[in-house]
């Protein structure tokens, strides 16, 4: 059996989150790679545009995993859970009590937890006027700067071209400036468009 039959079949052919019949189709939930219907829910495109358009969650359209909380599938326990998660950071009051309510097993939490908690630890770093950084980006310095270990001063101005990132410090971007690989603070620099 294909696996959205499986899907088709397990969810009698209606989404798993809402309940509606119209517009469905599979969604993988990650971290998972969706090779068996376990890792994988069905479900329709207007509950689909929300889990990838987090911006645009409608917090009263959501009031439907108050059913979709008891579900017995991992899968979309998993995906409740983070959409109960996004409401309950948003600040929807009714979003925590349903959390409260859910049951899930340990290693099914630790699967909604996964995003969650990689997107905590992504490092963001910021220029002076809190743009986002990303490497190969190109940045001006708006403040002359002693370059320690070197003979100049990185003057007010200087563009440094195709940046990099420090993985562990979100102040702290390397780039070259006069053929020398230096560390530069991210508040001493204006991202260039």
């Amino acid at each position: 059996m294909s696996l959205e039959k499986e899907l088709r079949t397990r969810s009698n052919d209606a989404c798993e989150l809402c309940s509606t019949t119209e517009n469905l189709q599979l969604h993988i939930v990650a971290p998972k790679e969706g090779n068996y219907a376990e890792e994988c829910i069905w479900v329709c495109s207007t509950c689909l545009s929300q889990i990838e358009n987090p911006e645009t969650i409608n917090d009263n359209y959501w009031r439907c995993l108050n059913d979709s909380i008891w579900n017995q599938e991992p899968a979309v326990q998993v995906m409740a859970w983070r959409m109960l998660h996004q409401l309950t950071e948003k600040g929807v009051d009714w979003s925590q009590g349903l959390m409260d309510m859910m049951y899930i097993e340990d290693e099914t939490a630790n699967w909604a937890k996964a995003l969650v908690e990689a997107a905590a630890n992504v490092v963001i770093h910021k220029d002076s006027n809190g743009a986002i950084l990303s490497a190969g980006d190109s940045v001006v310095l708006i403040k002359d700067l002693n370059v320690k270990g070197a003979s100049f001063t990185a003057k007010r101005g200087t563009a440094v071209r195709r940046i990099s990132l420090v993985h562990d410090n979100p102040e702290h971007i390397e780039g070259k400036i006069d053929g020398q690989h230096i560390v530069i603070l991210t508040k001493y620099v204006k991202k260039s468009k």
